[in-house]
Formats: structure tokens, sequence, C-alpha cells
């Protein structure tokens, strides 16, 4: 499987730039956004917690925005079709037409990492508590807003950066298997869940990850469209949604780094890109080629 994986690792983060590219377009809206995105990006580059700079970017680009706008915000929409729209307070993305999502089965484990046995042992051994596992992915599905995908900024700088209870590459093809399968975004810390602490682990997990989005629907939809009336309320929106964007921005940026460290892996995310924004090529074709590439080249430098 290593010449498979290999080619669908960079496929993976076309697909990603894909969606951020998309999410993009719609969110910023202006250059104060665009100064604001790349403010909280490199504040999470350079080591700021994901949900301490998604926080700040909204109150700070809220202050910003709501002092430029004169009155409240009539009629205003713009917002509504950004990526909150798609995920507004921790609502599941599901995949749609373009392919975004992913769910991976536990049965799937096997093709993830080499020995992904010993890795749910290893973990067991290191004392991963349910409490704790149950906790992160609480908080996760309690701050989560824009594009299912952002889920992946998260899992990078919990999991990897500070947990230390998966790697760079056990995140990427925890991605790209996902890309196979439809479902909402969300479902990936059943996975994890399964990963890091077995069965139970996917339990907790998936309980923690989808919990917070139920109370949030029914709390805060009811007066989304007096929020969005306000200047104020409406500015915080804008300035989550660009944040949130920043904060894709940022984990592809870290993860590009770990990945594209040959010219077949530049060769197999240039081509990934092209068909991912050029041609709107499903992701899940992308990753089938990615894969297909990956074991041609791999004969070829053999």
């Amino acid at each position: 499987m290593t010449p498979f994986l290999f080619g669908i690792k960079p496929a993976v983060l076309a697909v990603i730039l894909g969606a951020l590219w998309r999410l993009g377009r719609t969110a910023i809206k202006g250059w104060r956004l665009a100064v604001l995105a790349g403010a909280v990006a490199g504040a999470v580059l350079g080591g700021a917690g994901e949900v301490v700079s998604l926080l700040a970017g909204g109150v700070l680009g809220m202050a910003w925005l709501a002092s430029r706008r004169a009155g409240p915000a009539q009629g205003r929409d713009d917002g509504a079709r950004g990526p909150a729209a798609q995920t507004s307070a921790g609502v599941p993305e599901t995949k749609g037409t373009d392919g975004r999502g992913f769910v991976v089965p536990p049965v799937a484990a096997a093709t993830i990492a080499p020995a992904s046995g010993s890795a749910v042992a290893a973990a067991a051994i290191s004392g991963v508590s349910l409490w704790k596992l149950g906790l992160f992915f609480l908080k996760v599905g309690a701050v989560l807003y824009g594009s299912g995908y952002v889920l992946v900024a998260f899992l990078e700088g919990g999991l990897v950066q500070n947990y230390h209870w998966l790697t760079h590459t056990q995140l990427l093809d925890a991605i790209a298997v996902g890309q196979f399968t439809p479902g909402p975004v969300l479902s990936t810390a059943t996975f994890i869940g399964y990963l890091v602490a077995g069965v139970p682990g996917a339990a907790v997990a998936t309980a923690g990850i989808f919990l917070p989005s139920f109370f949030f629907v029914a709390a805060l939809n009811p007066v989304i469209p007096r929020l969005r009336r306000s200047r104020w309320m409406s500015a915080f929106l804008d300035a989550v949604n660009a944040a949130a964007v920043a904060l894709m921005l940022a984990v592809l940026l870290q993860l590009g780094a770990s990945t594209l460290t040959t010219w077949p892996a530049w060769l197999i995310a240039g081509l990934a890109v092209v068909a991912a924004l050029r041609f709107r090529v499903n992701s899940a074709w992308l990753v089938l080629g990615g894969a297909g590439l990956g074991w041609a080249l791999g004969l070829l430098t053999a």
C-alpha cells in the first residue's frame, strides 16, 4: 500500500486547496477581511491555538468591520453564502456534488498506517484517557465553524502538535482514505477515536463531536436572521468566516511542508491542483488518480 498512499497524500492537499479556494472566494469579501485572514493564519503558524485564533479573529474583526459600516445591516445576506451557511454553529457539513467530506470505517484502519493495531496498543499503553479524548472532541464540536475541512486544522493542532496522538502521516492517511466514502466530514472523529483508543474511543469521539451541533441548531437557528440584521453581529460572523478560511490555509501549509519533500510528490500535487481548480474533478477521482500516479512513479523510480 505504500506507493498508493504516497500518491494519495499530495492529492489530498489538492482537495483541501480546492475547498479553500471555493470558500475563500466567498468569505473574503474585501481587503479588510483578507488582512484579517492573513493575520489569523500567521498567528496559527506562529504557534497560537486554533480556538483562540478563531475567537480573537472574530472579535477583533467585528470591532474593525462594524466601525466602518453605517447603520444596521438590514437585509444583509452575504455572510449566509459564506462557510457559515454550510456548517453554521458546528452543523456537520455533508458531502455534496463536489465530493467534499469524509468518513472512515474502523475496518480501514489496516490501510491507514503500518501496524495500525500497534498504534492502538501504543495509545492504550500511553494511558490515553477516554475522558480526555471525549472532551477534546466535545470542544472541537462546540467551536468548529465554517467548512468541514476546518476540522483538519483542529486535529492537526490538537492531536498532532499538542497531544502527539497522531502523526502528520496518519492524519493525511485518514483524510485520504475518507475521500472514497460519502458522509459528514465530522465522522472522521470516529476513525480517530478508534485509532487512539479502539472501539470505546470511537464511540466517545463520535458522541463528543456531534452533540454540540444538536444544541446549537436548536438554540441558535431561530435567532440567526435577527443576528444577521445586527451591524455588530453581522461583522462578527463575517470575521469568523474569514478566520475559518485562515485556519484551513495554515494547516494546508503545515501539511504541505511535511508531504511535498520529493519531486514525485510535487508532480502529483501539481496535476491534482490543476484537475481540482481548472476542471473541478471530484475529490474521489483525485484520490484515485493520485494513488495510480504514486504506484506508477514508484515503479519508475525503483
